[in-house]
């Protein structure tokens, strides 16, 4: 049985100025659900991977980013390209994930088990939430920081959707 080819009106890995709306809620998904079984049932390690997977997402770009490969190569062929949205607001909210999960993680390697934990349930529930409502802590706050700085925020201009089969 062949599978149908995806119509994309952007490519995944090169148009990185848009993404597939999905794609975010993908990742958080994965990076929410880790998160929280490395603060609930350990091992805490896993923060530090979850920092190192962001690192290389954000650094390399979406090949490296396990959640996206699984949204971009499994998931989005099946269901078909979602709306895209501006890159830059889950961007800066991976940012701020990388952050956080890496100061968990140094919090637990210094010791302080509390405020590792603190950390990474935070990283767990904003991921989760974002995963399950669609609202994004981080994409918000970079969103407010450019009202705070009097600019208005101007989404990158998105490309014609490809007309959908019924």
């Amino acid at each position: 049985m062949k599978r149908a080819r995806v119509v994309r009106a952007v490519d995944p890995y090169r148009d990185t100025d848009v993404i597939d709306a999905r794609a975010p809620r993908t990742n958080q998904a994965i990076v929410g659900a880790l998160a929280l079984v490395a603060v609930t049932v350990g091992p805490w390690w896993l923060l530090a991977l979850l920092a190192l997977q962001l690192a290389l997402g954000l650094t390399l770009g979406r090949r490296w980013c396990l959640p996206c490969l699984f949204y971009f190569e499994v998931l989005q062929p099946r269901l078909g390209e979602g709306p895209l949205e501006d890159a830059r607001p889950p961007r800066f909210a991976n940012m701020v994930g990388l952050g956080f999960l890496t100061a968990a993680s140094l919090a637990y390697v210094a010791g302080s088990e509390q405020a590792g934990a603190a950390l990474g349930g935070l990283v767990a529930a904003l991921a989760l939430l974002a995963a399950a409502t669609g609202f994004c802590a981080g994409c918000t706050a970079y969103k407010i920081g450019f009202r705070l700085t009097g600019r208005p925020f101007v989404s990158c201009p998105l490309p014609s959707q490809p007309a959908r089969q019924s």
